[in-house]
């Protein structure tokens, strides 16, 4: 299949692998861009010097494009810059913040840039300022999230209305119909996270794997709304947010709960009761870890044959 977003990247499929912290190191995004998607390497959770490395790694591993998140409140964002640049990263998935800042120096250096926002009006603004992409990102999806609380369904639709430029649509998104659909609603690809975490290439810890192929309807929710929204896997951790949160707890007393290092206790270190476990509604209907050549191969095949089935009706 050949679009925007393949021509864009130089990739076979339209399925990009979200750059997630804890879950997606080089050896995830290497094997996502070997299979013929994009693989992303999440630099939130890594300093410089290790962010250095997994980029390395990876282009040792793969010599398909690959690409960087970077949330661009990291509080090294130069660095990881610099990082990026001097080993000529293809491209940058920004995120949580203005894509002003970075994206022409990015261009300027030959990288493309894509920014993920979760409604149109942001999406508008990060057309404005010249990135090569947009990932808009519905409701459903893991951790940070809107605090609009969109679903994929009216948000592909409303960015596709306003923008120009390539739209990938993610949120709840882990099976070919689940692409096929956000395709039907404007999108030129997809970005998929959940279903990556339960891959065998993923960093996350076997732990937290286990917990999202049992998890069950039901099991996430939208949290921390004062704070910064992030859709959690229930725990004791969640269930003492929740509790908090109808208690009505100031930002402070929920930052404070939060602490530190929590994403890194649940999902890397398998601390499956006080860990933040982030996860999208998706991982109710993951059963199975499995390579992330099976995912993409499973991905692309069920999307065509539910484009075959469509066209019968």
């Amino acid at each position: 299949m050949e679009n925007r977003i393949t021509k864009l990247f130089g990739i076979k499929y339209p399925i990009i692998q979200a750059g997630m912290i804890w879950c997606s190191g080089w050896e995830l995004a290497a094997a996502v861009s070997n299979a013929g998607g994009l693989g992303i390497i999440g630099s939130g959770s890594m300093y410089p010097e290790i962010l250095k490395e997994h980029i390395q790694k990876c282009k040792a591993a793969t010599n398909k494009a690959f690409a960087v998140n970077i949330p661009l409140i990291y509080p090294n964002i130069d660095e990881h810059i610099k990082t990026i640049i001097e080993e000529k990263v293809p491209i940058v998935f920004s995120s949580a913040g203005n894509p002003k800042t970075w994206t022409k120096i990015l261009q300027a250096e030959g990288i493309k840039v894509v920014h993920v926002v979760s409604s149109a009006k942001f999406a508008l603004k990060s057309e404005a300022a010249g990135v090569d992409a947009v990932v808009a990102e519905g409701f459903e999806a893991g951790g940070h999230n809107g605090r609009e609380e969109t679903t994929t369904l009216c948000l592909i639709p409303d960015v596709k209305d306003h923008i120009k430029i390539p739209l990938i649509a993610a949120g709840g998104i882990g099976d070919g119909r689940s692409m096929l659909a956000a395709f039907a609603l404007g999108a030129d690809a997809v970005q998929i996270g959940s279903r990556f975490v339960a891959s065998k290439e993923s960093s996350a810890h076997l732990n937290f794997k286990n917990k999202v192929i049992t998890a069950q309807e039901g099991e996430t929710k939208l949290s921390l709304k004062q704070l910064t929204p992030v859709r959690l896997l229930k725990n004791k951790f969640a269930i003492d947010v929740y509790n908090a949160e109808e208690s009505c707890a100031t930002k402070d007393e929920l930052a404070n709960l939060l602490g530190r290092g929590r994403a890194k206790k649940g999902m890397f270190e398998g601390d499956l009761n006080e860990g933040e476990l982030e996860i999208g509604q998706i991982s109710s209907r993951i059963n199975e870890i499995k390579t992330a050549k099976e995912i993409v191969e499973e991905i692309w095949q069920s999307f065509l044959e539910e484009k075959k089935r469509l066209a019968t009706l």
